[in-house]
């Protein structure tokens, strides 16, 4: 299933509708622009805390994903901590396939 969220990921990058990095996501947040946070699961706690609370703060979804290294890889930039989704559509389906993967049994994040 991962590899699902990562192809989106690529897609939205690809498409325009993805933006990297701690400073132009909080730029694009404080507009009002992104529909999806993500930050990989080996972020500094300092970093998860302060783009969760801006999420929740702007009633913006938060995902903490995958890590670095692979999100990196998805999206062909490299050591970035911080995505943020534009396209409300990118956003609903990669939050659908992230919870579809917490849902299957086999899956090793699973609960």
């Amino acid at each position: 299933m991962e590899n699902k969220v990562f192809s989106f990921l690529g897609l939205a990058q690809r498409s325009g509708q993805l933006v990297t990095g701690e400073d132009t996501c909080t730029l694009y947040a404080k507009k009002k622009v992104i529909q999806l946070i993500i930050v990989p699961q080996d972020a500094s706690e300092n970093t998860k805390k302060k783009f969760k609370d801006m999420a929740n703060h702007r009633n913006i979804p938060f995902l903490i994903y995958a890590n670095r290294e692979s999100l990196s890889n998805a999206v062909g930039k490299s050591n970035r901590t911080v995505y943020g989704i534009k396209d409300k559509g990118f956003a609903t389906k990669i939050l659908s396939l992230v919870q579809d993967e917490k849902e299957c049994p086999n899956h090793l994040g699973g609960e």
